[in-house]
């Protein structure tokens, strides 16, 4: 499973600290490797803790690695946790808890708060949030959205305040095209200014990730490709030397882009892609449900070409940190970093049209009681956005709850890889038994979770149940499985239309 866990530290190592000086205790560390380049990586979440954990496990150079996060509720739980011996990130990779065991018996890697840490560092690493506030109206508004970057900025600014000559910043936080060239540099610059070290050398690069939390969590960063640049050669060239220090190069080649504005581009566009595939298949699978078609035979039928296999299928909606906010930092940046008067109108259609995927579902559900879900007593199988990892961000799921809720439904719910659920503030029941002992209205099957995939006990224990209505909103069921269960329930499938 991968989320954030406090399991095993004490409620006093929470405690945030009055003062906010941790020179002593970085000093005490750097002190114990003498020589070694001082990596600090700028943000401890599902991207930046696990990249410490690379670069503390780099391939052909010994760092000393430096955490850094905020001084709040939010994060510095974290940065206790990592010094404690627990790292805040449990995973189904077993390779996280062995690198992080690997640089514990090293001392190579300490978590901090302060800002200090920058003043010793040879490389800083941005991975910090770049959030994208989105505003809507109503369930069938497509909505607005606002891209904020002072929490960005204010983060770029804490680097230059410290840092010292020859310093190399990558930035890999998906940020709007430009944002290297238009922001960040300009705001190193002035802080050096402002220091009285204006022609102090600095190298800027970027270099976008690619982590997947799951059983390949490492890998995503350590043993994949990846794409780079620098503001200027010098800089794409200290970029390139430092990231094959910890990515497996040789078997995964780099790619090097003429400027940052170009590999920025590149994150937000591989993922619009992706998005824009998503929102061209929802209309499809509402064609397919009125014209009584297997959408999924249908899709499975076009793979066989080269060329299409990565037609998507339907679903209940997007979730996670990427294609829910990416391609709108793109047409942001087209408007306002560039000033284009055109935004990039279909990939914001796409997003909007992905964001209200949950509410089809909810009224695909509702319209098969007549409009009321009243007290409906309604189990919801898996709440994370994507199958067999815990990673809730965003999840199309905690809109059709909402929904649900709204409608006046009676919700449980199972997950076989949270055991709690953040953004909504509430245990998950991990024991999938303990919901078969009571009958149901409503099952609906949110998330592709192995333990739900093909899983014969499963299918006997719903059969095993007084009558009810099954909505699959993820193509889950196989034709065997539909068949056998219609022997006793209702069951509907989002995207397919041949189900009597």
């Amino acid at each position: 499973m991968d989320k954030y866990s406090k399991d095993g530290i004490t409620n006093e190592l929470y405690e945030i600290p009055a003062n906010a000086d941790d020179k002593a205790g970085i000093d005490a560390f750097l002190a114990m490797h003498p020589g070694k380049k001082v990596i600090v990586v700028q943000g401890l979440g599902f991207v930046g803790a696990v990249m410490s954990l690379v670069c503390a496990n780099a391939l052909t150079e010994e760092y000393a690695v430096i955490g850094i996060d905020l001084l709040s509720k939010h994060s510095f739980w974290k940065i206790r946790s990592i010094n404690a011996g627990r790292f805040p990130i449990t995973a189904s990779d077993p390779q996280i808890e062995i690198f992080y065991r690997n640089a514990l018996a090293k001392g190579n890697l300490y978590a901090t708060y302060d800002p200090y840490c920058f003043s010793k560092a040879d490389v800083v690493i941005v991975d910090i949030n770049l959030d994208v506030a989105k505003v809507s109206t109503g369930a069938n508004d497509l909505g607005s959205y606002d891209v904020s970057l002072e929490n960005f900025k204010k983060a770029i600014a804490s680097i230059g305040d410290q840092c010292k000559e020859d310093i190399l910043i990558l930035v890999e936080t998906t940020v709007p095209p430009g944002t290297c060239q238009h922001v960040v540099r300009p705001i190193i610059d002035d802080c050096l200014a402002k220091r009285g070290a204006g022609s102090q050398r600095y190298y800027l690069g970027h270099s976008y990730e690619r982590v997947m939390p799951g059983p390949d969590y490492i890998d995503s960063i350590q043993n994949f490709y990846r794409v780079y640049s620098g503001i200027d050669d010098q800089s794409a060239d200290r970029t390139e030397q430092f990231l094959k220090t910890i990515i497996s190069s040789e078997k995964y080649p780099l790619t090097r882009l003429g400027n940052t504005t170009a590999t920025e581009m590149s994150k937000v566009l591989e993922n619009s892609y992706r998005a824009m595939n998503i929102a061209f298949m929802v209309e499809w699978s509402r064609f397919a449900e009125e014209a009584g078609v297997n959408i999924y035979e249908v899709v499975d039928a076009i793979r066989m070409r080269p060329t299409h296999k990565n037609l998507m299928y339907p679903g209940i909606g997007v979730g996670g940190y990427c294609l829910t906010k990416d391609p709108l930092l793109a047409s942001w940046a087209r408007q306002n970093l560039f000033m284009s008067p055109h935004s990039l109108a279909q990939s914001e259609t796409g997003v909007r049209i992905n964001d209200k995927m949950p509410y089809y579902a909810f009224e695909f559900l509702n319209r098969e009681y007549g409009g009321s879900l009243k007290d409906r007593k309604l189990l919801m199988l898996g709440v994370s956005y994507r199958s067999n990892v815990a990673d809730t961000r965003y999840s199309p799921v905690e809109y059709l709850y909402d929904y649900l809720l709204d409608a006046g439904a009676r919700i449980s719910l199972h997950d076989p890889y949270v055991s709690f659920w953040e953004e909504k503030q509430m245990p998950i029941n991990q024991d999938l038994d303990s919901f078969f002992s009571e009958n149901w209205d409503i099952i609906i099957i949110s998330t592709g979770h192995v333990e739900y995939k093909n899983n014969k006990q499963l299918i006997q224990r719903l059969l095993d149940l007084k009558e009810t209505f099954i909505l699959d909103t993820i193509g889950l069921l196989d034709n065997n499985e539909i068949c056998e269960l219609q022997q006793k329930h209702r069951v509907r499938v989002i995207g397919r239309g041949d189900i009597k």
